[in-house]
Parts: C-alpha cells; structure tokens; sequence
C-alpha cells in the first residue's frame, strides 16, 4: 500500500470524520465498533498477504499429508457389472395418461431393483456361494461360521456401491478390494446371485400362490356343489320344470313350461283376434255396400246386350214412334234383359254374404276360447312366480360358485404354465473383469485436497489471528475500524538512531511520510491547515512525540513559524537545558510565553518545554490559563503544535483538546487495539474536539515499492544540516524518548 501519500481529497473538503469517501463518525462516545469489524475481499486478501508465510506452511503441510496418506493407504481396485432391469411389459391403450402411467412404473421397477440389489439377503447369499466364509483375505478366521458369515456380509455390503440410472433401465454397480481378482470374482457373484434370488422369490411367489389356488378351488367345488344340489331338491319339491335361459339372459317367468305354453298361447290369440277383425270388417262392408266385382263379372254379357239394345231403341226413336211395334219389342227385350240383371246381382250378394257371416263367427269362437285358455296359464304363471324367488335365490348361488370356480381354475392352469418358466426381470449386460490399475489412493485429487484443506486452514488460522489480535495494521483498518481518514502511513525505520538522521534527509522514506501527513492537513479543516493542534495517542510509546517533532520540522522547513510545546507535565519527551522555564511554570504565573520559548537548532521552529514536573499536572490543565497561553502562542507564532500525553487513564489529553479543538490522533501500527483506539476517540471527541484524521506510525507496508512509494527520489541530492547556532540560540536536544 502507498504510505507516504495523504488520503485523496476532492476540492476543500476537510479530511476527518465528514471528509468524502470516509464514513461519518458517530456522535460522542457513540462510535461504532462491531459495524466497522467487517471482513471483506480486500481485507482477506491482505491478511492473507501479510501472513502468507503462515498460509504457504499450511498448504506446505497439506501437501504433504496428502503425499503421506496417498503413500499409507492401501491400493484399492474396482470391479464394474452393469446389469439391465426387464420391467413386465403390460397392454395398454395409446392415451398420453397410458403412457405417462407405463413410464412411472418402470421407473419404479428400476429403483426396486437397485434396492434389492444393496440388500441384505444379497450379500448374505453372495457370501455363501462363494464360500467367502473360508476365505481369509476377507474374514478372519479366528471367529466361529456365524460370526464370518456376518463379516463376509458386512464386507460385501460395505464394498458395493450400486449407481442407480436417471432414465435409463441399465444399473451398474461396482465392488472394491484390494485384490484385482477378487473384486471382479466378487462383483459377478452378486449378479448372479442377485438374479438367483430374483428367480427363487418369482418361484417361491408362484408356488405360494398355486397352493392358496388349490385350497380356495377345492372350497368352491363344495359349495358349487352344495348349492346345485339344494336348486335341484326345491324344484322337485316344487315342481319347477325350467326350460334355461338364453345365453346372457337373467331366467324369468318364461323359462318355465307355463310359461313357455303362455307365451304360445298368447301369440295365438293375437293371430285368432286378427284374423276375427278381418272378417267382421269383410262382412260389415259387403253388407253396408252394393255389387262387387264378382257380382258384376256374372252379369256382363247381360248387361252388354241390354247395352246394345238400348243403342237401338235411342237410333230408332229419331224417326220412329214410341207406339211404334218395332219400338214396343225393343222395350220389352231391354226390360226383360233388367229383370235377368237383377235376379243374377241378388243372388251373387247372398251367397257372398253367407260365406262372410260365416268366417266372422268362426274367427270369433276361436278367439274366446284361446282368451279363455290364456286367463287360465296367467294364473299358473303368478302362481309360479310366487314359487320360484327361492329357486332364483338358489339359482344366483349356482351361478356365482360355478363363475368363481371356473376364474380359480383358469387361474390355477395360467401359474401352473408359468411358475415353471423361470424369467428374470433383471439380465447382465457386462460381467466384471479384474481391473488393470486401483482407482483409490489418487494422487492428483489427494494433492488437490490437501492443497484446498490447507489453504483453507491456512486463511483461516490467518484471520483467526487477525480477529483474536484486533489491531489497526493499516490504511483501510483505519478506515473500516476508527471512520476517520488515514492523513499519511509512516514507515517503521530499521535501527533506533536512524529516525533523526531521516528527518535530516528531506528524501528519505520516513520525510516523505510526514511531508504527505503535512499535505494531508491543510485539508483537515474548513480554513486549510488548523493554527493549533494536539498531537495525541490512546497509549504511550507510539510514536506521537516523534511524530510531532517531524510534523513541526515539515512545518518549519515550509517557512511557517512554527511552536513546538511539550504539554507532557508527567513524562517530557524533550530535554531542555533549563528547567526554570516551561509550560508548568505558565500555567502557575501569568508570565508571558516569550520568555519561556526556546529557540532551536532547527530554523523557525521553537520549543516550549515542558517544565518542572509538577504534583498535579491534571489541576493545571483544567483551568483557564491554558488555554490563554495556546492564544498567545496563536498569536506569535503560525503553527502551534502541541505533543500531548496519552489519552487512555488520563484527564490531560482531553483537557488539551478542549482547548484546542483539533486533535491528530496516532496510532501503532500493529500494536494499538481497536478498542482502546476507540475509547481513546470517545474520549476526545466527547470534549468537543475535532479529530482531524490519524497518523498510522511504525507501519510495515508500502517503504520503497517504486511509483508511489516512499522509495520515490526525486534526484536532486539536497541535505540538511544543523547550522550554526548563534549566541541567542539556545542548545536543545529535539531527541523524542518514543522515537519512532
């Protein structure tokens, strides 16, 4: 990470809690703790490369236990069978509800199957027809039979795994041994005798349900019979002659010779009525009407002479007489020939009449006398019907016994056929052969899985330590943990005396740290960079003296008049060759501050010591005076930087930044506690203060990585030395005792 570059900052937007980018902080003693502690990608991703060496170890033993493990395990070898299920095949309609119905069931079917395959009496019957019990590279041989027929079981249960099919009728399963041959020999052992007990259950199944046939048969023909004798002996006693029924037709009335005699009887009177209607109506119409056509074929050829006579008598009487005598004879002979019509007409309808009469009162006679036999036979008839409800009772038992005893036996003669036939529902497609090479330990997948276990335990152990030691490491910890700014990183320096000379070269890593934090300020407020400010830390030793005395150098090597005053009145961090002067002496007289600073060796930075330890340091911070004397000190100088003591177990770092109002907070990289920072913040911002952002000092990340980086020269070779010091500069020693 880039450490020695302030945080970005767009516009005049002051960095601090409300700077852009930067979550707002919470109101006094409300900052938020638990909501920041949030893992994500990132945050991963740099705990894994800040412990990588941790992490690489872990996979490192990952790797090897998976070498060792593949190396212990024993060589197992596998044995395919695939098999294929026969469903029963049924007829069914072409309907798509047919179809569906089909397809479940041989779906079903298949799924049995492969449940009866990893059964228990399998394996039981594999291990005994392959004599497994006396085997000892499966069983021991110590135990007694039972006991090595139950591990033989168990041995070719556990070793079986059995893929059942998605869609198709195939299963394949496979068996796994250390011996080649013997898992092969042990993989076909249980097709065949998983087929060997499909055919013994079919046949034992066949055979259960011939026997239950037998008994049930041998039960019907009894009451088959009983029944037959007990319709026969009722209608004996009846007298009860039935004629049967036609096929498919329940008996009734007409079965019975009354009833068939009825029945005749009945269509004869039909044909006696018909007949006698005929005839009366023949005789009714020859009686109602005149000559007929029989009548009028006798008497034709009278009637044509008439015919012809009384055309002569009509051409005549045109020129003769009526009296005339020829006339007179034509008259009489036409007369003569009506008289002849007449007597032949009248005795042609009596005759007719007589025959008809006579066919009209024989169809009536017999007419009566069938009616008179019919009303006789229905009399019968009921009187049978009456008796026969017990013999049709008695005849519906005989019926029912004889149609269960023929579907029993037909029944009996189709599994009879069948039970002996001996189909399986399930064939093997593909016996096993003994495999060439094991399939398990695989070294690929073992160095695989010990590479993701221990990467996974790797990055685990690395945020569980990260997590169990909650400090603030970085930029981005600052950020998500404290929701303030991060004004600049400061490398931690390699050998305790070089933080001084650094601060000499305005080039070096820790320089440039600080010139950004400097940067970084003037953007910390409204107003640009605050007149005075308290340089603070929730512990001692982490670098806030040291980095107050670098932030007043930056200051001061930029032209600004810069004070530097040590308000630690328990522990000062910097020397002064007097203590006659100093804040204390300040805060207990009314002196004016000029004859209390110190001029350095350092050009425009001056130092206000601390002064004399006093026995109440706290008293003298809380009243008034202080902050006159930082007004004064505003008023003299352009920077007024003030390195106060630590916040946590003291009243004085508060009471400094209430008088203040600004406040740089620093933190340790890797050694301040997130919760202690955040008390330490509660504390300081309950007074009113204003964090302007934090120093993260001693930090690991980012010194001399190119571009962007602390490593960055920029080539012109300048160097800083002490200079002299002239009469009125006054020898201090700006060693800090927390030095970076």
């Amino acid at each position: 990470m880039n450490n020695n570059l302030a945080v970005p900052n767009q516009g005049n937007w002051p960095l601090g809690p409300h700077a852009p980018g930067v979550d707002p902080a919470p109101g006094p003693g409300q900052r938020g703790y638990a909501a920041t502690n949030i893992l994500d990608i990132g945050t991963i991703l740099h705990i894994v490369y800040q412990w990588r060496w941790l992490v690489l170890a872990a996979v490192a033993a990952g790797l090897a236990a998976a070498t060792i493990v593949t190396l212990l395990t024993t060589p197992l070898y596998r044995a395919w069978v695939t098999l294929e299920a026969n469903p029963p095949t049924v007829s069914v309609s072409d309907d798509q509800e047919s179809e569906r119905d089909r397809t479940q069931d041989s779906y079903n079917f298949v799924r049995t199957q492969v449940g009866l395959l990893t059964s228990k009496s399998v394996a039981e019957r594999t291990a005994q027809d392959l004599n497994l019990v006396n085997n000892p590279t499966v069983v021991s041989q110590e135990a007694d039979a039972s006991a090595r027929l139950k591990q033989a079981t168990a041995v070719v249960a556990g070793n079986l795994e059995v893929n059942p099919p998605d869609e198709s009728s195939l299963i394949k399963f496979s068996f796994s041994s250390p011996s080649p041959q013997l898992a092969a020999m042990i993989a076909n052992g249980v097709a065949d005798s998983f087929i060997n007990s499909s055919l013994q259950r079919r046949y034992e199944a066949s055979a259960y349900a011939r026997n239950f046939l037998e008994r049930q048969i041998a039960k019907t023909r009894s009451d088959l019979e009983r029944s037959e004798r007990a319709q026969v002996a009722y209608a004996q006693a009846q007298g009860i002659i039935n004629t049967g029924s036609a096929e498919g037709q329940a008996p009734g009335d007409t079965n019975s010779l009354q009833g068939e005699s009825l029945l005749a009887l009945n269509r004869a009177l039909a044909d006696a009525t018909a007949r006698r209607v005929a005839a009366e109506g023949a005789f009714r119409q020859g009686t109602a009407t005149g000559p007929t056509s029989d009548v009028t074929a006798s008497t034709s050829a009278l009637r044509g002479q008439r015919a012809t006579l009384e055309a002569q008598y009509q051409q005549k009487r045109t020129f003769m007489k009526p009296e005339h005598p020829e006339m007179l004879s034509l008259r009489s002979q036409i007369s003569e020939l009506d008289n002849q019509i007449s007597r032949e007409s009248a005795q042609m309808s009596s005759g007719r009449n007589n025959t008809l009469s006579a066919d009209y009162r024989g169809a009536l006679a017999a007419e009566n006398a069938l009616r008179s036999r019919v009303a006789q036979l229905k009399g019968a008839v009921l009187d049978l019907r009456g008796r026969s409800v017990r013999y049709n009772i008695l005849q519906r038992e005989v019926d029912t016994n004889r149609s269960l005893y023929d579907a029993l036996l037909q029944r009996y003669k189709e599994i009879g056929v069948a039970g002996g036939v001996g189909i399986s529902p399930v064939s093997v497609v593909d016996r096993a052969s003994a495999p060439g090479a094991p399939y398990k330990p695989n070294l690929l997948f073992n160095l695989a899985l010990g590479l993701g276990l221990g990467l996974l335990a790797g990055v685990a152990a690395a945020v569980g330590i990260e997590v169990l030691n909650d400090t603030i490491k970085t930029r981005e910890d600052v950020r998500k943990k404290l929701a303030l700014a991060c004004l600049g990183a400061v490398p931690k320096t390699v050998a305790k005396d070089s933080f001084v000379e650094d601060l000499k070269n305005p080039t070096s890593v820790v320089s440039e740290a600080y010139s950004a934090i400097v940067a970084a300020l003037r953007f910390s407020t409204e107003s640009g960079t605050p007149k005075s400010f308290v340089v603070t830390s929730s512990g001692p030793s982490e670098g806030k003296s040291s980095s107050a005395l670098a932030l007043a150098q930056n200051f001061a090597r930029r032209g600004n008049r810069v004070l530097l005053i040590d308000s630690d009145l328990r522990k000062p961090a910097f020397k002064a060759a007097t203590d006659k002067v100093g804040l204390s002496k300040l805060l207990t007289t009314e002196d004016g501050i000029q004859g209390h600073v110190l001029e350095t060796q350092h050009d425009n930075l001056w130092l206000l010591p601390s002064g004399p330890v006093p026995p109440n340091a706290a008293d003298l911070l809380s009243t008034a005076r202080i902050r006159k004397v930082i007004a004064e000190a505003s008023e003299r100088f352009d920077i007024v930087l003030i390195d106060g003591p630590p916040t946590l177990g003291l009243a004085d770092a508060p009471l400094l930044a209430a008088a203040t109002k600004n406040v740089l907070f620093v933190v340790e990289s890797g050694k301040t506690r997130t919760r202690a920072a955040i008390e330490a913040l509660n504390r300081l911002e309950a007074t009113g203060a204003h964090v302007l952002g934090v120093a993260l000092t001693k930090a690991s990340e980012g010194g001399g990585s190119g571009y962007g980086g602390y490593g960055y020269g920029y080539g012109y070779g300048l160097t800083y030395g002490q200079g002299k010091v002239g009469k009125k500069r006054t020898e201090i020693l700006l060693i800090p005792h927390d030095e970076v």
